[in-house]
Parts: structure tokens; C-alpha cells; sequence
């Protein structure tokens, strides 16, 4: 499997933008509510610092960013960066309906050419957004330039059951679950391709070598739901 997305970007761009109104609605539908639990499950594992300096890439509606600015404090900040300015907006009212806007700053930009200088951040985060970007090798390559040494980088992501039977269960639903979107009146051709990068995306294993080949030590794999997700942490190794 590949870490390369043939898909133009602007057409990815385009469907986020036509998914963005119904998007947390549909991923609590699609998940059966299971994200949120993966989500406190990703943070005990990451383990933030009250006052680090952090970045969430592909930032979306901002759930995962409001979360990361409540673990780093008020003595800590949070940039969450989206390609895709319709998501930012959703996020922004979030944001402003928690009082957060002092913690976070949003910003539109490609997480596969990070705007920032090396060694910027203490943890950069990306949740479900790396089987969508255009080259997600190069997303890894620059997450670890900008994290400072020792940063940390928590990668949240659906993948690859090992498991015959769970793994046959696993492909039928995600082949099921476009049709959900008739329920909220969303386009199901785009959750026709969300579903195909949601079933198509690399294993955990592989997602852990990759990091590994980039540079990252010490890479943890935590799987969910029998491996229908998983959660990678990984340091950047400290320079000498």
C-alpha cells in the first residue's frame, strides 16, 4: 500500500469543503461514537506537557486541537493548521465558544510544506488526516523537522486489522458506510472516496517502519477496535 494519494488536491480540497457541514456528524455516525474514546485514549498515551508548544496538522473542525490546548494549558499554545479554510471556520466557532482563542491560533497551510522553522514544537499531532494528503511521506518528513529534539509526534489514524474475520468485517462496512450520508443529506460519492482512503491506507506495522526510516525513535503502536485504528508515538531523537 502506499503512502502517496493520486487524487488531485484540489479536488480533495473541493470535497472537504462540500463534507465540511455534515463532518462531525457523520464521523460520530460512521464511528458509532467510538472517536471520542480513541481520542482520550490518544492522549493518555501521548502524555502532554502543561506549557508545550504544539502543532495539529490537517486540524479540521478543531476537536482534536481544542483537546490538545486543554493538555497543554493555559502556559502552553496550539496552532491547528487545515488546507481546507471552510473546516477552519467550523473550527474558529469552536474555539471561540470554549474562550480558547488566547491557547490556539489557526492557520491555513499544506502540511506537506510546513510554514514554520526547524525545531519549532515540542508535539505535532494529526488525526485522521494523513490518508488524505497528497504525499503523506513527505507530511512525516516535515513533522519531523519543525518538532525540536525530543519532540514528540502523535499520529491518530484508522488502519489495517489483522484478523481475517474482523478484517472481512472491517472492509464490508467501510463499503457500507457512504450510504449513511443519505441521512444527512451529504453527497455519498464523497464518502464513497472517504471510505476508499479509510480502507486503503497503510498498516500499522507500516506506518511504523516509515516513521522509523524518517527518523523517529522509540515508535509505540496502540491499536483500537481489534485494529480498525491505531495510535503511533514516536521522538524525535535528540541531536548531539
Amino acid at each position: 500500500m502506499s503512502l502517496t494519494n493520486k487524487v488531485p488536491e484540489k479536488d480533495v480540497h473541493d470535497l472537504f469543503t462540500r463534507v465540511a457541514p455534515h463532518y462531525d456528524q457523520m464521523n460520530n455516525l460512521i464511528s458509532l461514537g467510538t472517536q471520542n474514546g480513541w481520542r482520550k485514549k490518544f492522549f493518555k498515551e501521548l502524555k502532554v506537557e502543561a506549557g508545550d508548544f504544539a502543532l495539529d496538522l490537517c486540524c479540521g473542525t478543531g476537536d482534536l486541537t481544542i483537546a490538545l490546548a486543554k493538555q497543554v494549558g493555559p502556559s502552553g499554545n496550539v496552532i491547528g493548521l487545515d488546507f481546507n479554510q471552510k473546516m477552519l471556520d467550523l473550527a474558529d466557532k469552536k474555539i471561540r465558544a470554549q474562550n480558547l482563542q488566547k491557547e490556539i491560533q489557526l492557520k491555513q497551510g499544506d502540511a506537506m510544506h510546513l510554514p514554520y522553522p526547524d525545531q519549532s514544537f515540542d508535539i505535532v499531532t494529526i488525526g485522521f488526516g494523513l490518508r488524505n494528503v497528497p504525499d503523506a511521506d513527505q507530511v512525516l518528513k516535515e513533522i519531523y523537522r519543525v518538532l525540536k529534539p525530543d519532540g514528540k509526534v502523535g499520529i491518530l489514524e484508522t488502519s489495517q486489522p489483522t484478523n481475517p474475520i474482523i478484517k472481512l468485517g472491517w472492509e464490508s462496512y467501510f463499503k457500507l458506510f457512504p450510504n449513511f450520508a443519505k441521512l444527512l443529506g451529504a453527497n455519498v460519492d464523497d464518502y464513497k472516496y472517504l471510505s476508499h482512503t479509510t480502507a486503503k491506507f497503510i498498516s500499522a506495522t507500516r506506518l511504523k517502519e516509515m516513521l522509523e526510516q524518517d527518523g523517529f525513535k522509540n515508535v509505540i503502536i496502540t491499536k483500537l477496535n481489534l485494529g480498525a485504528g491505531a495510535i503511533h508515538i514516536g521522538i524525535k531523537k535528540k541531536m548531539r
